[in-house]
């Protein structure tokens, strides 16, 4: 194996490992901390835990559950300015619109000052399926954040695609490696002619 060869493969190696964690992190306007789950909402921080305290009594999740029942939202603010602002939460089903929001609102906090710093909503999810979780702050709703929720769908599809964002960049990869390997084996060797 050539020493081209070598050194391609590791700066293939390399760009893999350093964007794939990103692109993970980038959606929903959330990223994943040590077992919590960061909202951003406008300029402002969120951490974001989800309990179902009648079937996981011992468990803290981010914004996928594994089953129905009674579910405990938690949102608690990282800056002490969020104190004094009013804040509004809403959890709506998926539906693909949100032409008529109370329709679709499964629980609602209207807007206020939670001066605690630490908002609980709780909702009995009787059915599976995925929902979004909206947050506004400021007395116009200045900042808007929506979220994902899933519950009860944490099976073998999501963990599939969880192992999708690592096997796509990987088989990238490799096919660059490959591509590459054969592309030198063709290329004629040039021999220098002496006159």
């Amino acid at each position: 194996m050539s020493c081209h060869l070598l050194i391609r493969a590791w700066v293939c190696c390399l760009f893999l490992l350093v964007l794939a964690p990103f692109s993970a992190q980038a959606q929903h306007g959330h990223e994943l901390a040590t077992n919590t789950c960061v909202l951003h909402v406008g300029p402002y921080k969120m951490y974001f835990n989800s309990y179902q305290p009648d079937t996981q009594f011992d468990r803290q999740f981010c914004q996928e559950l594994p089953g129905t029942g009674n579910t405990v939202l938690v949102l608690d603010y990282v800056e002490q300015e969020l104190r004094s602002l009013p804040v509004e939460v809403r959890i709506i089903r998926d539906t693909g619109s949100e032409e008529n929001l109370e329709a679709i609102t499964v629980a609602h906090l209207p807007t206020k000052v939670y001066a605690t710093g630490s908002i609980d909503i709780k909702y009995n999810f009787d059915k599976p399926g995925k929902y979004i979780g909206l947050v506004s702050i400021g007395e116009k709703h200045e900042h808007l954040s929506r979220f994902p929720i899933s519950i009860g769908e944490t099976g073998m599809m999501s963990h599939f695609k969880h192992y999708i964002m690592v096997i796509v960049p990987v088989m990238v990869g490799i096919a660059v490696v490959v591509f590459f390997s054969f592309r030198d084996r063709r290329k004629p060797s040039r021999i220098p002619v002496s006159s």
